[in-house]
């Protein structure tokens, strides 16, 4: 094996024990250098500890650029990686500790690093919730034709009632354009309520307590849709869970069946 498989192995690569542990000290890196550029956004620590934390933000742009320039020379097609998502997220990491001698504001793009915390789920192997996080793909897959009909029809109940309101309200009391009453619409419709519109008129406040009860409702209804089609999509998939050969009855997400240990055909 050479130098350049040994490399890929441990950097992209999560089965042997080097490359958990690169990817665990990785992780480390990127949650401290993260926490540096939160810390470094708070003007009382930037003015006492401003060398300070640059000097360690200095560091550790160091190890990620040549981190992210291993990646590329051990890619077996570097061009794929560079445009993949991992990729980007790596380039982005970096990218902005260079811009920034030139430009100022982009201090706290940096943060975009915690990104690269998902690479957690390589080293946990959470290989538990993969049938989980496949039923809940399909179920949003399935419904999303229901949901954008859905969503459609809440957004022409904002724009009446908020036009509504601004006519019962005489463009007072805060609704003084459609789109401020609009925005109250949707403020009330959501069940948040800030507070900064208020209706003063009797019809204004029974518009109101209709859309508060009316909001209730409307946030039941994408959870009702998805959980029908997780349901429907889970009793497809254990129908094929039957065993060909024993017709023995499996759990979701089977390979093998439990019972004579045959390979499920799915």
């Amino acid at each position: 094996m050479t130098i350049k498989e040994k490399l890929n192995e441990v950097v992209f690569g999560t089965t042997t024990r080097a490359g958990r542990n690169f990817d665990i000290i990785l992780l480390i890196f990127i949650f401290v250098s993260v926490v540096v550029a939160m810390y470094e956004s708070i003007p009382e620590y930037r003015i006492k500890y401003g060398e300070i934390l640059y000097i360690i933000e200095l560091i550790f742009t160091v190890i990620f650029t040549i981190e992210y320039l291993i990646r590329i020379y051990i890619s077996p097609k570097p061009l794929r990686y560079i445009v993949s998502f991992w990729g980007i997220i790596d380039l982005l990491s970096i990218l902005p500790s260079y811009i920034m001698p030139f430009t100022s504001g982009y201090q706290s793009l940096r943060t975009v690093r915690s990104l690269r915390l998902l690479r957690l789920f390589r080293i946990l192997k959470l290989s538990r919730f993969t049938s989980e996080t496949q039923i809940l793909y399909h179920s949003l897959k399935a419904s999303s034709y229901k949901i954008i009909v859905f969503l459609f029809s809440v957004i022409m109940i904002m724009m009446l009632t908020g036009t509504l309101m601004f006519v019962i309200e005489g463009g007072k009391n805060g609704f003084d354009s459609i789109p401020a009453s609009i925005y109250w619409a949707i403020v009330t419709l959501s069940t948040v309520g800030f507070g900064d519109i208020t209706p003063h008129t009797d019809l204004g406040k029974f518009l109101a307590s209709t859309m508060m009860i009316l909001g209730y409702a409307i946030i039941a209804v994408p959870t009702g849709i998805i959980s029908v089609e997780m349901s429907k999509y889970k009793n497809d998939k254990n129908e094929n869970n039957n065993c060909q050969n024993c017709n023995n009855d499996n759990p979701f997400g089977s390979t093998f069946c439990n019972q004579c240990g045959k390979e499920l055909l799915h």
